[in-house]
């Protein structure tokens, strides 16, 4: 599988873990604004590769992965200049919002330090 992006688990805001019971999360990379960070799982990036970032590809956390089903249209741009997306665990074939990935597949029960994030494709 070719790299679209890598990246390691650093640190988890405060209330982020609360969005995995509603079946999604939030990604920023290092320095996001404290106001933000509080709500997402905070990564350093270490690998923005040129593949393209579509429904097809699929998102790895540690040793799960999921299908990704759609990509909004900003999502890909967010996630290699900012680190930031909104990932839905739902299965849904249209993005909800510009910056929202879906994907199929149980919710992780949790996200730790130090846990890779990834985003493959074939």
């Amino acid at each position: 599988m070719k790299t679209v992006y890598e990246s390691t688990f650093v640190a988890i805001g405060g209330c982020a873990a609360e969005a995995l019971d509603d079946r999604f999360l939030i990604t920023f990379g290092e320095g996001a604004p404290g106001d933000i960070a509080d709500y997402c799982f905070i990564h350093r990036p270490e690998h923005r590769g040129d593949v393209p970032f579509v429904a097809g590809t699929v998102i790895s956390i540690g040793t799960q992965t999921w299908p990704v089903t759609a990509v909004g249209d900003v999502a890909e741009v967010n996630l290699r200049e900012l680190g930031h997306i909104t990932v839905k665990f739902d299965g849904a074939t249209t993005a909800e919002f510009p910056g929202t990935v879906h994907v199929a597949g149980q919710t992780p029960a949790g996200i730790e330090p130090g846990q890779k994030f990834r985003v493959l494709s074939h």
